[in-house]
């Protein structure tokens, strides 16, 4: 087992927690690309769907939340396929505490601007 020293603390699970309260591990979860990652994986594994993007991501004093784009219903052509837009958040050591749906449209959608 690692020894204790500084600011820095090694867990059971591997993670290791800095004096800045956010958590670190060997994936990278304490990071923005770690929680990029972990939102869009905990979010395939629940949905059964693989996410096609993770449009926003922003920290939070608790953790993470992510926008995470996918694909619901595929059709032909592909501009039509339905997408969902899913808010995700992550607690500090990066694992899902809750998601939702915010948006439905289709691919070829665009956003307008006034």
């Amino acid at each position: 087992m690692a020894s204790e020293a500084g600011p820095e603390r090694r867990s059971g699970s591997g993670r290791t927690r800095s004096g800045s309260g956010r958590s670190r591990s060997g994936s990278g979860k304490g990071t923005a690309a770690g929680a990029m990652r972990s939102a869009a994986v905990q979010l395939q594994e629940l949905l059964g769907r693989p996410p096609e993007s993770v449009s926003a991501l922003r920290p939070t004093d608790d953790g993470w939340e992510a926008y995470v784009e996918v694909l619901e219903l595929e059709r032909i052509p592909e501009t039509t396929s339905v997408m969902g837009s899913y808010r995700v958040t992550l607690d500090t050591d990066g694992d899902l505490v809750s998601y939702e749906r915010t948006r439905r449209y289709t691919r070829g959608q665009i956003d307008r601007r006034d």
